[in-house]
């Protein structure tokens, strides 16, 4: 990157600073074929009533407006209305929200590194972007997310996101719990962790031993022996509990038919020996380890699971610009006379 100064970045947004918004706008088109500035007006009066309906305990700023079907004089089921003449245009409407304490914060962050952010795009989208094939984003699929601290999911369908949510548990909280367990320091248990633990019990477990380094002893000091059963005994009950939260928000949020008999998991934690099978147990449902393959040429080191979000804010920016709320309010043209004149007042007072 040398003689390219590096000004501005694409910011992944934590799922649990983020909600889910679902809307259905109407516009006139008056007889004339649908254009792309009828969708445009119909996210734009979509934005603004979401904007009017906001909360007055708490504000929020829209990141993402994705229209997810289209109905031209009340016949839905369709996928592409441009080219299609009627009298009106019926959009639903998915808009992913941001709470704006936390986009501040993390503003705040960027700019003190002297960068301007572009744009910001919920984790669990960016992962999906990034891992999903053709059919599964066309089909249906579940995207969980699982970080350190929080574990972000999303639901795919129609080649559209439907749902972002999170919950807060990730894999620093498995490794908290195997410290505690154990009786090890923090860095001690996060080595552990990754060596040893599983996300299954598996037929060695109880026979193969594994040295803890005690707390708060030299280094010379004899470790504890405790066998792998102890270990994969305290990892998997957290894990369990991550997937079974997933699994209730979504059936909470009503898309048992939309979300299909797929799931890919990404993230660090992702790679556990075991993860794929437990998923499966807890789910029930055909699960696959996720990696970006949109993006070609990635050396080996940036090529896995781990990587995914940061893989799928590359595709965003490059693919799906068109999804940020103020672009679409900056491109859009007014249709009839009363929404020229809403708009000449907003752009001049």
């Amino acid at each position: 990157m040398k003689g390219y100064p590096l000004r501005e970045v694409v910011v992944n947004l934590p799922g649990v600073h983020a909600g889910s918004i679902l809307h259905k706008a109407e516009v006139s088109i008056s007889g004339h074929p649908v254009t792309d500035n009828d969708i445009r007006r119909a996210l734009v009066k979509a934005q603004e009533e979401a904007f009017e309906h906001m909360p007055e305990d708490g504000a929020f700023e829209l990141i993402h407006t994705i229209p997810v079907s289209y109905k031209i004089d009340g016949h839905d089921g369709i996928a592409e209305p441009r080219g299609m003449v009627g009298h009106t245009l019926g959009v639903d409407i998915h808009m992913t929200s941001g709470d704006m304490l936390a986009l501040r914060n993390i503003a705040s962050c960027i700019e003190k590194s002297h960068l301007d952010i572009s744009a910001f795009c919920t984790s669990s989208y960016a992962a999906g972007l990034a891992s999903l094939v053709d059919d599964e984003m066309e089909l249906g699929c579940t995207v969980i997310d699982i970080g350190g601290g929080v574990t972000s999911f999303s639901v795919f369908h129609n080649r559209n996101l439907l749902y972002a949510d999170a919950v807060p548990i990730g894999g620093k909280h498995v490794t908290g719990d195997i410290a505690k367990g154990l009786t090890a320091a923090i860095n001690d248990a996060e080595r552990i962790k990754v060596l040893y633990g599983s996300a299954m019990a598996g037929g060695l477990d109880e026979t193969e031993m594994i040295d803890v380094p005690r707390l708060g002893e030299d280094a010379f000091a004899p470790p504890n022996h405790v066998p792998r059963s102890l270990l994969v005994g305290i990892i998997q009950p957290r894990l369990e509990e991550i997937f079974e939260l997933v699994r209730s928000r979504l059936q909470d949020a009503g898309l048992g038919s939309a979300v299909g008999r797929r799931v890919v998991l990404t993230g660090g934690a992702s790679l556990m020996p075991g993860m794929k099978d437990l998923a499966n147990y807890v789910m029930d449902k055909q699960v696959r380890i996720g990696k970006p393959i949109r993006l070609t040429g990635l050396p080996d080191a940036v090529s896995g699971p781990a990587f995914a979000t940061t893989a799928g804010l590359l595709s965003y920016i490059a693919e799906r610009s068109d999804e940020m709320p103020a672009d679409i309010i900056a491109q859009v043209t007014p249709g009839t006379l009363w929404e020229r004149v809403k708009y000449w007042m907003r752009e001049n007072w």
